[in-house]
């Protein structure tokens, strides 16, 4: 009988803790200023658009990273193996190498449509995108950012992509067989193909970084940032 009562009373009182951390996580939040909640998103996607920049933008910053090197599109990587046994496997790592630098250079031209970007966005979205998932911020970021940024990229991408001879050959390959809908539309041009995955990698490089602010905000490095993802 008394077990049973200890129970009954440790439950409660672990209930009651859960309950009550809640609400303090609730108010903690509620608590923040919109001035400061905007200023700290601001600050962590600042920060993490200038990690990945200079992350991704030095030699090999795509190509020795396995989270973000690009690799040949989908069926030319189906592909390669029978390629490679043609004694073409050279002109097929040529070709991964010139994507990768290509969006090792495209990566630098990002810098300042990201910077006005993030002094461009409002309070409406801001509690929201706070109390969101480990990298909500960076998804709704990417969401605005996505398309003027991969037409900022393509023009450096295809002057990189074309001095490689192999290009025309995809071009005119991957047309006829996007026509009969055998490739992806994202693969059929090598340009949007290095371009679409340069962003995606730049957004996860400022994704990570924004997932660590959110696990140890004490280590973010600013009185905002530990102020406003401190409050979660």
């Amino acid at each position: 009988m008394q077990r049973r009562e200890f129970n009954h009373a440790a439950w409660a009182a672990l209930c009651g803790l859960l309950v009550c951390g809640g609400a303090a996580r609730a108010q903690s939040v509620a608590t923040l200023s919109s001035a400061d909640a905007l200023a700290g998103i601001r600050e962590a996607l600042a920060g993490g658009a200038k990690t990945a920049v200079l992350q991704l933008g030095q030699p090999g910053g795509f190509l020795n990273n396995p989270k973000v090197r690009i690799g040949l599109p989908g069926f030319l990587e189906d592909a390669a193996t029978l390629i490679k046994a043609t004694g073409q496997g050279k002109r097929l790592d040529v070709l991964v190498q010139a994507m990768n630098e290509a969006a090792e250079k495209a990566v630098p031209l990002t810098a300042d449509l990201l910077d006005k970007a993030i002094r461009g966005m409002g309070v409406d979205d801001a509690r929201r995108l706070l109390t969101g998932g480990d990298t909500s911020v960076t998804d709704f970021f990417g969401e605005k950012t996505r398309a003027p940024l991969t037409a900022q990229l393509l023009p450096i991408v295809k002057v990189t992509t074309d001095q490689v001879q192999l290009t025309d050959k995809y071009q005119a390959v991957a047309g006829r067989m996007a026509k009969l809908g055998l490739v992806k539309p994202e693969e059929a041009d090598l340009p949007s193909y290095v371009a679409g995955r340069a962003l995606s990698g730049l957004y996860q490089v400022i994704g990570d970084e924004e997932r660590k602010i959110r696990q140890n905000p004490a280590q973010a490095g600013s009185a905002i940032l530990k102020k406003v993802f401190g409050a979660l």
